[in-house]
């Protein structure tokens, strides 16, 4: 069933660093922030956000949405992996191993 290959599976990781001085800096964050969340994107830590997607054409889609409300100033990385490679992140808590977050939950209509 090549329809579900950890190889075929795709996360988006999107990590920025944007200014924060002005009132028009922190509202521009803020909007791209939660224009994130709305697109199914959720914190893997702060400034890092995550998308779990079916395929690498889904993540394509994804990462065109995500280019399309950049801020007008700061960086932004967009970087796309396989669930195999993202399912061998070790994740650290104060020097404790932790778990990687839970998958979403994906529906399918028929």
């Amino acid at each position: 069933m090549e329809r579900f290959s950890e190889y075929r599976i795709m996360w988006i990781l999107v990590f920025f660093d944007l200014p924060t001085e002005t009132k028009k800096d922190k509202k521009a964050y803020t909007d791209f922030r939660k224009r994130l969340q709305k697109d199914g994107f959720t914190m893997f830590q702060f400034s890092i956000y995550i998308r779990h997607c079916a395929s690498k054409e889904n993540a394509d889609v994804h990462v065109k949405r995500v280019k399309s409300i950049l801020p007008p100033v700061g960086q932004v990385g967009i970087l796309i992996i396989t669930d195999k490679q993202f399912g061998d992140i070790e994740l650290y808590i104060s020097k404790k191993e932790s778990a990687l977050p839970v998958e979403g939950q994906q529906l399918e209509l028929f």
